[in-house]
């Protein structure tokens, strides 16, 4: 039976690789929940403006643009940190996170309405 010893400095590189690994998996997770939020601010306000009005708000065309805005910027942070761990087919985010197009459209432009 043969034992490969390690090699002594490769263990505190292990140990790092580890954490890095696990930094990558929150802040993956992290950014999944932003997104998931995001898409459901922007589905309830869709559904909250197809109910007879309440009170009269601002504009909900502008509410609903800076709704489709942040929710672009998550897709596109949430894309990034996906492409980082190595995970780059945006497709099964698209499906799973069923973001609709406009914020597809919308994922890393920054600025204007």
């Amino acid at each position: 039976m043969t034992f490969h010893r390690r090699h002594p400095l490769q263990a505190p590189q292990d140990a790092l690789d580890y954490e890095i690994a696990q930094e990558q998996a929150a802040a993956l997770g992290r950014l999944g929940r932003a997104l998931e939020a995001a898409l459901a601010a922007l589905a309830n306000h869709d559904s909250a403006q197809a109910e007879p009005p309440g009170v009269p708000a601002k504009d909900p065309a502008a509410v609903r643009a800076g709704l489709v805005r942040a929710a672009g910027h998550a897709l596109w942070c949430f894309v990034i940190q996906r492409e980082s761990c190595g995970l780059r087919d945006q497709r099964r985010v698209m499906l799973d996170y069923r973001v609709p197009r406009e914020v597809q459209n919308r994922m890393g432009v920054f600025g204007g309405s």
